[in-house]
């Protein structure tokens, strides 16, 4: 399974699970950050320290260790 931070930008991928906990986990899901969700990579900071992403209407900034704990497949 592929980790969000691995994506390419323009890719459009599909949450397949949250690896986060308690709190993290909440955000994440309070911004549609969820199983089955669909995540358009829009930025990578230079040395993929953030990731741009478009969830939605909504785009948002995450760290790379925030990234790193979402899986993610293709959309098909």
């Amino acid at each position: 399974m592929k980790k969000l931070i691995e994506c390419e930008i323009g890719e459009v991928v599909q949450v397949v699970k949250l690896n986060a906990k308690d709190e993290l986990k909440q955000r994440l899901i309070s911004f549609g950050i969820m199983k089955q969700a669909q995540v358009e990579i829009l930025e990578l900071a230079p040395r993929k320290k953030t990731i741009e992403i478009k969830i939605g209407k909504m785009r948002l900034a995450l760290r790379a260790q925030e990234a790193e704990l979402i899986e993610v497949r293709d959309c098909e």
